[in-house]
């Protein structure tokens, strides 16, 4: 399943189902079991009932026991032996005992008799009758009714050839001749049967169908919200397919997720353009500075190699040396423009200039080096890197300088400033940026072998910026330029 719609309206379907699912459970067995407490509740006042006739003795045979379809009864003493039972009542389940059939005592009234005596209590039983009114009215309350909850049960009947599912209630009675019998009755489950299944089937026939607008409703919201990323896919697939970089997808006029992807769709879109361009740029300029030292030099190689009297030698040399530096800067963008990270390793830079400055014996102006004493100027990165941003803003200096170029080293805060100032022209505030470009020469009147390619500044700002640090020009107190070179010191 690759849709992403088709996901989302699944997952929703199958959370909701779940949901449904455990909340249709939940309501049938809260209503089983209200159904349920009311059918005991039922059955526990029929067996009260029949419980405070047996506390006031009255016969077995004379009980009450109610509609024995509704509330059938069953009657055991301490024994287990049944005493009485309601009429029609062929079975029963649930209670204890499945007898049905009251044993003799049944007919002579309450009390204790052993089985070898029941011919004296059948003789007995119309002089107990006989008498039991007479007590009752002498002492109505000498049986009582346990006052304890009553014990549930279920179980099943069988009323005159009718079977079901009832709810009994066992609730005990002592007589006035202290003996304990135990009344059950029982209240049909049919009701709660037939309401848990009606509820039941209701959720079982709307439940596919709620499944289905749920499902349906999904998709269509997904669809729709979905609508815009669809519009964003379809504006990539054509700017791929067209190369077009300055294209844009369409920005919804939302604040949601989606609006801020187009968002950032758009801005990495103009960013590969600018990156884009910028090499293209870069190749057609480096072609293009490359071709005047490869030309001058495959010339006078080609003036020597017919006429070797007239080989500029110095001059080749020289040319040759300008096509390694540049293709050496060259090959230094090209890493730095990959993502090449700088070294960790600890470089002074008081010593690195030292060095540098050291190496430039030939220079036409002399450079004076200032290095403040005491501070920690010591950073992390590439030495030959920070080397080489040294050495471009010493070739800079150099080209521009009239009579003295500066260079100082010192502590700033947990900073390491280098600057580098000469006596020159100066730069202008409005080119004081551009000049860091790739292939900017500002003095377009100057030959290519005195200004050089252009490169020095960019890759002094890219080497900088690598290094987390930054590289600005302002105007020296000699009136020229000043380059300042910032570096986080090392901690």
């Amino acid at each position: 399943m690759r849709s992403v719609r088709a996901r989302a309206a699944l997952g929703a379907t199958l959370v909701v189902a779940v949901a449904l699912v455990a909340a249709g459970l939940a309501v049938l067995l809260v209503l089983r079991s209200n159904l349920t407490d009311r059918a005991g509740l039922e059955a526990e006042v029929a067996a009260r009932e029949v419980a405070g006739q047996l506390a006031l003795d009255v016969p077995y045979a004379r009980l009450d026991l109610g509609d024995e379809e509704t509330h059938p009864v069953q009657v055991t003493d301490e024994r287990g032996r049944v005493v009485a039972v309601s009429d029609d009542l062929e079975a029963i389940t649930g209670t204890g005992t499945a007898r049905v059939t009251p044993g003799p005592t049944s007919s002579t009234g309450p009390g204790t008799h052993d089985d070898d005596d029941d011919d004296d209590d059948v003789k007995d039983a119309d002089k107990h009758d006989d008498t039991d009114d007479d007590k009752r009215d002498d002492d109505p309350g000498r049986g009582e009714v346990s006052s304890d909850e009553p014990e549930f049960s279920n179980g099943t009947a069988t009323v005159d050839g009718d079977r079901a599912d009832y709810r009994f209630a066992a609730v005990e009675a002592t007589n006035s001749a202290g003996v304990t019998l135990t009344v059950h009755a029982g209240a049909p489950l049919a009701a709660e049967q037939e309401a848990v299944g009606s509820v039941r089937g209701a959720m079982l026939a709307g439940l596919p169908a709620l499944l289905l607008v749920v499902a349906a409703v999904t998709w269509l919201v997904t669809r729709r919200a979905l609508r815009p990323v669809e519009g964003i896919r379809r504006e990539l697939a054509a700017i791929t397919a067209s190369q077009d970089l300055g294209r844009r997808v369409p920005e919804p006029g939302s604040r949601d997720e989606i609006a801020r992807l187009a968002r950032t769709t758009n801005e990495t879109l103009s960013a590969l353009e600018t990156s884009v361009d910028r090499q293209r740029r870069f190749v057609a300029d480096a072609s293009h500075e490359l071709r005047s030292p490869i030309a001058s030099l495959r010339t006078q190689l080609e003036v020597g190699a017919a006429h070797p009297e007239l080989l500029d030698l110095p001059g080749a040399v020289a040319d040759t040396v300008r096509l390694q530096a540049l293709a050496a800067d060259l090959l230094l963008l090209a890493r730095l423009d990959a993502g090449e990270r700088p070294g960790r390793a600890a470089v002074d830079l008081g010593a690195l200039v030292r060095e540098e400055v050291s190496q430039r014996a030939g220079d036409r102006i002399p450079v004076e080096v200032s290095v403040a004493e005491g501070g920690a100027v010591e950073v992390s990165g590439s030495r030959g890197q920070l080397a080489r941003v040294i050495g471009n803003l010493l070739d800079n200096a150099e080209r521009h300088a009239e009579r003295s170029v500066a260079v100082t080293v010192r502590a700033k805060g947990r900073d390491v400033c280098l600057g580098v100032a000469d006596d020159g022209t100066g730069v202008p505030p409005p080119e004081r940026e551009r000049i860091f470009e790739r292939f900017v020469r500002l003095d377009d009147a100057r030959t290519r072998d005195d200004g050089g390619a252009g490169l020095g500044l960019a890759l002094a700002r890219d080497i900088a910026s690598r290094h987390g640090g930054t590289l600005t020009v302002d105007t020296s107190p000699r009136g020229g330029a000043a380059f300042t070179l910032r570096l986080p010191g090392r901690s």
